[in-house]
């Protein structure tokens, strides 16, 4: 379900609670999802958000700000992304990009498997980005030492009709 205005002040709740703030750090930059455009998960339309993407749009791309699912393996994660990159796709978008940190390997691999590619790493991002923001844990996922940033993105071809000859 597209995000609305109205949801606006529980999804601050929910990325408080998964970010420690509602901001967070993508290359340097300030960013206060809940603000921004974005897909909310409910089961079976319970009144809690079970996952949560947010994004924003500057000119042919789009950079996905938070991805979040309260429930591991059940495709939560994959469902909000598939139905961001149709979005994007919908609106000419050409490029949708994400910064993710060092540890996040199994998100990382879930990108990748979506067609996502790894096109840089911003050594010591995420040190510098603790100076903003100091709620961004020093260990992450498996106690690996969270201090790089990672960028991925997917490139978005437009549909196109197949041509058939009569």
């Amino acid at each position: 379900m597209l995000m609305q205005d109205s949801d606006r002040d529980e999804v601050a709740r929910f990325i408080e609670h998964h970010w420690g703030s509602t901001k967070v750090m993508s290359s340097g930059k300030v960013w206060y999802p809940h603000e921004q455009q974005g897909f909310i998960e409910r089961i079976n339309d319970e009144s809690r958000i079970v996952g949560l993407i947010t994004f924003r749009i500057d000119g042919l791309e789009m950079e996905i700000l938070t991805l979040n699912a309260t429930r591991q393996g059940q495709g939560i994660g994959t469902s909000l992304l598939l139905a961001t990159i149709d979005e994007a796709r919908s609106r000419g978008i050409e490029r949708v990009w994400l910064t993710t940190t060092n540890d996040n390997m199994r998100a990382v691999a879930m990108y990748q498997r979506l067609g996502f590619r790894l096109v840089q790493v911003n050594v010591g991002a995420v040190d510098e980005a603790r100076k903003i923001k100091p709620q961004i844990p020093e260990q992450g996922n498996d106690g690996i030492p969270i201090h790089d940033e990672l960028v991925l993105e997917l490139r978005i071809k437009p549909y196109s009709m197949a041509k058939t000859d009569h």
